[in-house]
């Protein structure tokens, strides 16, 4: 590897920074994937809104729950990452299919995903080499 691309360590402020950001995406992640297994009626109209059978709504759950649990571990947390922004691209498909608003519907999985990859990127220093951004 170059040594241009090497880094040093993340400093504590970029390291917390990412930590609290991560924990704020897992929070919001775990709320959405609990709220579909205990189907309150808002999960069930947006089921019916977005075309989707509400028997789906558990299923999508556990994977969004593994996805999550993947990204909150420290050994997992690209995997869970790469899984997750997987996941979030087919929400914003999903509310692009059916009209619904840009900024609040369309784009905020993508703004989920922006601060999820965020986060690793402050806490991991192995991840600077893939994404090196010019001084």
């Amino acid at each position: 590897m170059d040594a241009t691309h090497q880094s040093s360590a993340p400093s504590k402020g970029s390291i917390w920074t990412g930590r609290v950001l991560s924990i704020l995406v897992i929070l919001s992640l775990t709320f959405d994937a609990v709220l579909k297994f205990l189907k309150p009626p808002p999960v069930a109209e947006a089921f019916s809104h977005l075309g989707l059978p509400f028997g789906l709504s558990v299923p999508i759950g556990i994977i969004l729950l593994f996805c999550t649990l993947l990204y909150a571990i420290p050994q997992t947390s690209i995997l869970g990452a790469i899984l997750l922004t997987g996941y979030l691209g087919g929400a914003v498909l999903t509310h692009l299919r059916v009209g619904d608003p840009l900024a609040s519907h369309i784009l905020f999985p993508l703004y989920l995903a922006i601060v999820l990859w965020l986060a690793l990127y402050l806490r991991e220093v192995r991840l600077r080499p893939l994404i090196p951004f010019r001084k």
